[in-house]
Parts: structure tokens; C-alpha cells; sequence
């Protein structure tokens, strides 16, 4: 890779990052290409040849997003083996992830949600077709911890993935807004008895 592609790639990446850091502390409608340009120190035009529209910078924000939360969550946990301990591996590094990142930073999955809940349009389609994903990945892994006969024979998985969501939901909700410092202990706690609920 020459020096200047090198170049072009820490700048697009810039621009993502700072358009992540704009999401998660004001919500996705708050990145513009002149908020990221303040941001990191370009002009607006500058952001624009690199990254496009206003649209492509939030559909790009939302897919970087995913590729870091699916790197720290769900890709190290596939080393363990399929069944139980895979699916304990990523429940808890999800709160771990949440405490470290999302709680500090925002979530943009949570706060994007309820920021485009009732809007439709492609920004919110691209962000379903992302959460939908990843909890179509996660139930694929109860269902394999259901086939390892780890956890009990008539496991919903649908009901399983949405009880560890809202688990998710309620440490964001209590870290942030009530600003407990013992959320994600309390999340960890949680986990730890609805795991106990549906094993063998």
C-alpha cells in the first residue's frame, strides 16, 4: 500500500470514528459532515470527497459500529466450542463490551433504536437489518446449546435472545441514566441466573 492510499484510509476512518463519537453522545441525526470536519480538522469539503452525502457518513457509522461490536463480542467467542460455552463467552463479554464502551460512549444500537422507531427510510432499515443480524446470530447459538442438550429440551431461543436483550437494554439504561456504578455487576448477576434457569 503506497503512502498516500495509507493516508486516505487513517482519513476515512477518522472520519467513521469521529462520526461514532458524534452518534453515541448525540444521536445518528446529530452527524454532519461539518460536525466531523470540526471534529477532526478537515473541511467540509475535505470529509465530503472522502465519504460522500450526509447519508452515506450515517449508513457507514452504522456498519463500523456493527464490525467493532461483532469483533469484540461475537468473533472471540466463536473459539469456544459450540453450545453453552460459546453462548456464555458472548453474554458476557456483551457486558463487558457495554460496560467498556457503549456505557463511556453511547450505544448507537439502543439509542438508535429509539431514535428511529418511528421513522422509516434507509438509515433505519440499515440499522434493523444490523440489529436483526446479530440476534439472528446469537439465537443460532442457543439453538446450538439447546442441541448440545446443555440447555433444556423446550428452550425458546426467540424468548431466550429477546430476555438477554432487554438485559442488555436495562444495563445501558441503569449505567447511563441512573448512572448506577454497579450495573454491569448487577447485568453479570442477572446473566449468571437466567443461565442457571434454562440449563440441563
Amino acid at each position: 500500500m503506497d503512502t498516500r492510499t495509507q493516508k486516505s484510509e487513517l482519513t476515512l476512518a477518522a472520519i467513521v470514528g469521529a462520526g461514532i463519537d458524534i452518534a453515541g453522545a448525540e444521536g445518528l441525526e446529530a452527524i454532519t459532515l461539518q460536525a466531523v470536519a470540526d471534529r477532526i480538522g478537515l473541511s467540509k469539503s475535505g470529509v465530503f470527497s472522502r465519504i460522500g452525502s450526509r447519508e452515506a457518513l450515517q449508513k457507514a457509522v452504522i456498519e463500523e459500529f456493527g464490525r467493532r461490536f461483532l469483533a469484540d463480542v461475537f468473533v472471540p467467542a466463536m473459539q469456544k466450542p459450540k453450545g453453552l460455552p460459546r453462548l456464555d463467552t458472548i453474554v458476557q463479554r456483551w457486558i463487558v463490551r457495554l460496560r467498556d464502551v457503549e456505557v463511556q460512549q453511547g450505544c448507537i444500537y439502543t439509542a438508535g433504536a429509539f431514535e428511529l422507531d418511528d421513522r422509516e427510510g434507509e438509515l433505519r432499515d440499515l440499522l434493523l437489518s444490523e440489529v436483526t443480524r446479530w440476534r439472528a446470530a446469537l439465537r443460532r447459538t442457543v439453538t446450538q446449546a439447546v442441541e448440545t442438550g446443555e440447555l433444556v429440551a423446550d428452550t425458546d431461543p426467540e424468548q431466550l435472545v429477546g430476555e438477554i436483550s432487554n438485559l442488555a437494554m436495562g444495563l445501558v439504561h441503569d449505567a447511563r441514566f441512573l448512572r448506577d456504578p454497579h450495573a454491569a455487576d448487577r447485568a453479570l448477576a442477572t446473566w449468571a441466573r437466567l443461565r442457571k434457569s434454562y440449563q440441563a
